[in-house]
């Protein structure tokens, strides 16, 4: 009773930590959606965001907390269930014993926490050098052309763009599964799973499309291609 109790408490120390996730997903992505809106308004929350003391002081650090906890945690879940397993599938057999993406959590785990490696390298470290070790004077309009740099390189951008891919596939089960770890009845979580499957697909390629749109847009030196003033009409249209 008591292993089968510890086990459950983890899968709901899972899913909770998993939703204060997407949670702040949808704000982060709310925030980058006003860059390719209006460079001003962003430039504005972010400077908001980066130096309100409740947002870097208090929040920051439950942010920080909460990605290194859902990430131990999942290593621990799958360590376990493994050895529980005693055994790998012999042969794949379609959805008999469970699907393709929730079989592969751990590795789009893995990926998702080596894009965020990368992006607290492109952006966090940055950030915290700039403010707090050189001690640089606060500039309100730096954080747009900071961004646009950051989707210069096709290399860089491509990894966000392949690791957007594995966000979605990740939360495709992940967030979708979250309410049965929580205990939510049938009929509740049918309806959150079409909306959590939803998300799964918006979120990520609206951010996809952040990436590719800095990319091809709004990087100078693309500009005088043919192809790419194609492209940028394109997306203009868009938006």
């Amino acid at each position: 009773m008591g292993v089968n109790s510890s086990s459950i408490a983890r899968k709901v120390a899972m899913a909770l930590s998993g939703l204060f996730l997407v949670f702040f997903l949808a704000q982060h992505f709310t925030i980058n959606m006003m860059s390719v809106i209006s460079p001003d308004l962003f430039n504005e929350t972010s400077h908001f965001m980066g130096t309100n003391f409740v947002v870097q002081f208090l929040l920051q650090p439950v942010l920080i907390f909460g990605v290194l906890f859902h990430f131990i945690m999942g290593f621990i879940l799958e360590y376990r269930n493994r050895n529980a397993r005693g055994i790998s599938y012999v042969s794949f057999k379609g959805n008999e014993n469970s699907t393709w993406v929730s079989r592969n959590m751990i590795y789009s785990g893995l990926v998702v926490l080596a894009f965020l490696g990368l992006h607290f390298y492109d952006f966090w470290v940055p950030e915290i050098i700039y403010k707090y070790i050189d001690v640089s004077e606060a500039v309100e309009d730096r954080y747009f052309p900071e961004l646009v740099h950051k989707f210069e390189s096709p290399v860089r951008t491509g990894l966000y763009v392949i690791s957007f891919v594995f966000l979605a596939l990740h939360l495709f089960h992940g967030f979708a599964s979250s309410m049965q770890s929580l205990g939510w009845t049938k009929g509740y979580r049918g309806a959150f799973s079409k909306f959590a499957k939803a998300y799964a697909i918006v979120i990520p390629a609206g951010f996809v499309f952040i990436a590719l749109y800095h990319h091809l847009v709004s990087v100078p030196n693309l500009h005088d291609n043919e192809v790419v003033l194609l492209i940028q009409q394109a997306f203009q249209s868009l938006i």
